[in-house]
């Protein structure tokens, strides 16, 4: 592909997303330090499960962004006193807490490589991924340590340090779940006999105020993303100290608020995951905003009650956290005009939740889009100008966008053409941890194949149309896209989430499943959902077989699982 052959600038409209942006050459750590030396009394994180516990001002979590440093200091050198050094990988395995942030922003410091691990991963999954990373130290909750303590041996782990989420309760809430229950120190004394294990609370009171100084360049690997297992085994995608803090500035960028002090961040999403490790976490304490810690984003009234009480400004979620809210019966109770902008991303975004949610909240919420191996923002819609429904918006700064040819992948398509999207700029992986022939796969004269159908407008708006391998293949060769398919659904009012596949009814010919969650306190039946089908799509994309079910399989970033989907159908034919 030659690369030479297009420019490396977008169509734009009017500047509504900058062509570049300042992007800083140091570290991510240093965002922390510079706002902790600036502003050390302003607040860096509410946690918010004390909302959910007591729903009462007086028992609010907080950590300045003074006290956050200082806590970061001591892990970075916590860790290095027992014996981790530059480019160790050092595994996350903790939800939404202050320990997160602490343990990711210290293991940078220290020169290590974080390793974020899905909280809610079972054995074989967290086995894997510790196994691939070469993963000597981790961090891991008490609720979560037996199953570190069950797998260890099959791993490389060496040294764990255990926290509870009651370490960063206020005083008071300590108490009463102290009196209330006699498990704290008999856990305490159990963990002691394990050998390499240390209480996260007790590794930071014997540690020295400040790490050593690490020489960390910017193409040093900072994570190790494993991709979401949406199509395979997970790949760790190797992400530089420059691509997570490119990815920070370049969303800082879109957002355009960091001219303000007060801004909040509702945290909900994973920060094991690339989207909330970027909008939220990193992206929150460039700025210096205040991040509102949820650890369970299922808990919608939890997510209610804490923009009702915190006021969030921003809210980067997915398509199922916006549908579940705005579904919410209780939702005119609570306050919550306070969010300025939403970026949903990781599916599609239902027009008409994206509609209902502006109305209830006059804020804006645009989608975007992303991928673990870009850190993993590239697109977004403009939060103050044109936002084009059904696109994922405009490339960042310094993001160049293309299509080409799905069969080679070699050439470069004209505007408006269909193709699979690639990607180059700063914030695209380094590759796929010690996999240099599917690094080799995607990464191709310096584009990011992405895996992606979509094209591309005159305005340089994207639309995303599906994945390559999600790709219904029918009778006489015609081709369904799912998200096509999808979008159709989500117009019947009593559709609250939905996902369609492929399933074979010959030899290799498909014919499209749909499988549908209904909202509340409504019923249908497959016949009234065919026949709305075949009013909007051609014959050949309405769906054959229809599938009622109370939830769908997702990803913890809340993107369906289209892949567990096909293995349950090939699973049941086969039985």
């Amino acid at each position: 592909m030659n690369s030479r052959s297009v420019s490396d600038t977008l169509p734009r409209r009017g500047g509504e997303i900058p062509a570049e942006a300042p992007i800083p050459d140091y570290p991510i750590f240093h965002n922390l330090m510079n706002v902790a030396e600036s502003s050390p009394r302003r607040t860096a994180v509410v946690f918010g499960d004390v909302v959910r516990v007591l729903g009462n001002a007086l028992f609010d979590s907080k950590l300045s962004y003074g006290l956050l440093l200082n806590r970061v200091y001591r892990f970075a050198a916590a860790l290095q006193q027992s014996g981790v050094a530059k480019g160790d990988r050092v595994a996350i395995h903790l939800p939404n807490c202050p320990q997160f942030v602490i343990a990711y922003y210290g293991a940078l410091m220290a020169g290590a490589i974080v390793v974020p691990c899905n909280s809610a991963y079972v054995a074989r999954e967290l086995t894997h991924q510790l196994v691939d990373s070469a993963s000597e130290t981790m961090v891991t909750s008490g609720a979560t340590y037996p199953l570190v303590k069950q797998i260890r041996s099959e791993t490389p782990l060496s040294r764990i340090f255990v926290t509870k989420t009651e370490e960063y309760f206020p005083a008071l809430l300590r108490i009463s779940r102290s009196l209330s229950s006699a498990r704290t120190e008999s856990h305490r004394r159990h963990l002691a006999t394990d050998p390499g294990v240390c209480w996260f609370h007790d590794a930071l009171a014997a540690a020295a105020p400040r790490p050593l100084k690490v020489d960390v360049d910017m193409n040093d690997t900072a994570v190790l993303m494993y991709t979401g297992g949406t199509t395979g085994l997970p790949k760790g995608a190797e992400l530089s100290h420059r691509n997570i803090q490119a990815n920070a500035a370049q969303m800082g960028a879109w957002l355009f608020c960091f001219e303000r002090a007060d801004d909040v961040i509702l945290t909900s999403l994973p920060l094991f995951h690339s989207y909330g490790m970027t909008t939220c976490m990193n992206m929150g304490i460039l700025a210096g905003a205040t991040l509102v810690l949820i650890t369970n984003p299922r808990e919608i009234a939890h997510i209610l009650k804490s923009i009702n009480r915190h006021h969030p400004t921003l809210y980067p979620g997915v398509p199922a956290l916006y549908i579940s809210l705005v579904n919410h019966p209780e939702i005119g109770k609570y306050d919550i005009r306070s969010i300025r902008a939403c970026i949903s991303g990781a599916a599609p975004l239902p027009g008409d939740v994206q509609d209902r949610f502006q109305d209830m909240t006059g804020g804006r919420l645009v989608e975007g889009y992303g991928l673990s191996e870009a850190s993993p923002v590239t697109h977004a819609n403009p939060i103050r100008a044109e936002n084009r429904t059904g696109t994922v918006g405009l490339s960042l700064p310094h993001t160049a966008a293309r299509i080409v040819d799905i069969e080679t992948g070699t050439r470069f398509l004209d505007t408006g053409e269909t193709g699979e999207l690639v990607i180059r700029g700063p914030q695209v992986m380094k590759g796929y941890w010690r996999k240099p022939e599917a690094s080799a796969a995607v990464l191709r004269d310096g584009w990011l194949h992405t895996g992606d159908i979509a094209s591309i407008d005159d305005d340089g708006y994207c639309r995303i149309v599906d994945r390559k391998k999600d790709v219904i293949v029918g009778s006489g060769g015609y081709k369904v896209y799912p998200r096509e398919v999808e979008d159709v659904l989500y117009e019947h009012p009593k559709v609250k989430m939905c996902a369609a596949i492929g399933v074979p009814v010959h030899d290799k010919d498909e014919r499209v499943k749909a499988f549908i969650v209904l909202k509340d306190e409504t019923a249908a039946c497959p016949e009234e959902i065919v026949a709305f089908c075949a009013e909007n799509l051609a014959p050949y994309k309405v769906p054959r077989f229809v599938e009622f079910r109370d939830a769908l399989p997702m990803t913890s970033a809340g993107k369906v699982l289209r892949r567990v989907l096909r293995e349950e159908e090939t699973s049941s034919a086969s039985g």
